[in-house]
């Protein structure tokens, strides 16, 4: 129960329970005005800074308006600037590529030259090595054919004999020797050279011991060594003993004789490790040579037969002198007539010279009228001109 003035409410009532929570409400109502109020004059309090701040910030937003503007004309003029390089880097750029492209072409250009030109070169070179490999392979059947030769006794007795024929007839007179001259024994020498008394005709004959040298140089024990050099001083001793019986003739021939060996290194190795062969062949007057100390022998047998030849010319010689001493002795004569007539012509040719000034005087005095001076000279004489025989 609930009493308001002189009246009485029921609690129960649902007037009085409505006006209960009317007022209730009103109440909290007013409280949250209150509170509202209060808060709101809080919140004033506290915007006052964030409106200032919000002002604060306005400004700064239209500081980086202004900002942005100003930032807006730079990057245009940079991006301006940025441009007009770029246009002026690209300039150069293609400058420069249309250099380093022309470089580039003359470059190229000079290198198909020089590849060119080598190339050319490499096939000159080719050529040439193609030549070089046919001349090889020419030569090594040619080296096959000169061993097929040398297995040989009888061609490599014949070519010995060739090479001797071509020395001689490098280093002699073709009327100074013959070939496979036949002796008076009836044996036939492969060369007798005409030498004079003395010593007088000497013969050479060509040999080759070209086995036992073989032998000897293909062995490989000592006892094969020992064997091979009693084989090849057996071959020379026979060679050195067939020329001193049939090639060395009293009355027709020299009293020694000679043994080409056509092989350098064979007389090279006798006078080496054999010179008791060499001896031998001094002994039995058989003097042993080779193709290089033939050909100086026989250059000495020139000097020989050019100085037999310059005695037997003696008397011709003398007389041509003589012929050649009246040649000059005539010379003589007639230059010294030669000699008087220049002189003799010279004296006419000075007289003649006074004579023609003598003349132009008188003719320059007639000019003049100058008669009272044309008495003749005392000492003018008359040249006559004689002919001389």
């Amino acid at each position: 129960m609930i009493q308001i003035g002189n009246t009485s409410h029921s609690l129960s009532d649902p007037i009085v329970l409505a006006a209960i929570a009317a007022l209730a409400l009103i109440f909290l109502v007013l409280v949250l005005l209150i509170l509202a109020v209060r808060a709101s004059a809080r919140s004033a309090r506290l915007a006052a800074p964030l409106a200032q701040q919000i002002t604060n910030m306005d400004q700064r937003v239209q500081s980086l308006s202004d900002g942005q503007h100003q930032l807006a004309g730079g990057l245009n003029h940079v991006s301006e600037a940025a441009a007009a390089s770029q246009a002026n880097m690209l300039q150069l750029m293609e400058q420069r590529l249309a250099q380093v492209s022309s470089n580039m072409t003359e470059n190229l250009q000079g290198s198909a030259r020089r590849t060119a030109h080598s190339l050319g070169e490499l096939q000159e070179r080719l050529t040439t090595i193609d030549k070089a490999q046919e001349n090889i392979t020419r030569l090594s059947g040619d080296v096959l054919t000169l061993q097929d030769i040398l297995s040989n006794k009888q061609t490599r007795g014949a070519f010995g004999e060739i090479q001797l024929n071509d020395i001689v007839s490098k280093a002699l007179p073709t009327d100074s020797y013959n070939l496979q001259h036949t002796l008076s024994n009836g044996k036939r020498v492969d060369c007798l050279i005409h030498l004079p008394n003395p010593p007088g005709p000497i013969c050479i004959d060509s040999k080759f011991p070209l086995e036992a040298y073989e032998a000897l140089r293909n062995a490989n024990t000592d006892w094969e060594a020992n064997e091979a050099a009693k084989f090849l001083r057996t071959s020379v001793k026979k060679h050195i003993k067939d020329i001193s019986e049939k090639y060395i003739l009293d009355g027709e021939t020299a009293d020694g004789a000679l043994m080409f060996l056509p092989s350098e290194a064979v007389y090279a190795e006798l006078h080496a490790n054999f010179p008791e062969l060499v001896r031998e062949g001094f002994t039995a007057r058989v003097w042993i040579v080779s193709p290089t100390t033939c050909m100086a022998t026989l250059n000495t047998m020139r000097a020989i037969l050019k100085d037999a030849r310059m005695r037997e010319q003696a008397g011709a010689i003398r007389r041509e002198l003589g012929l050649l001493f009246g040649d000059v002795e005539r010379l003589g004569t007639r230059v010294e007539n030669l000699d008087r007539h220049f002189n003799q012509a010279a004296k006419d040719i000075s007289e003649i010279k006074i004579s023609s000034d003598k003349a132009g005087r008188r003719a320059r005095r007639l000019d003049n009228f100058d008669f009272e001076e044309l008495a003749p000279d005392a000492d003018e004489t008359v040249v006559k001109l004689t002919k001389d025989s």
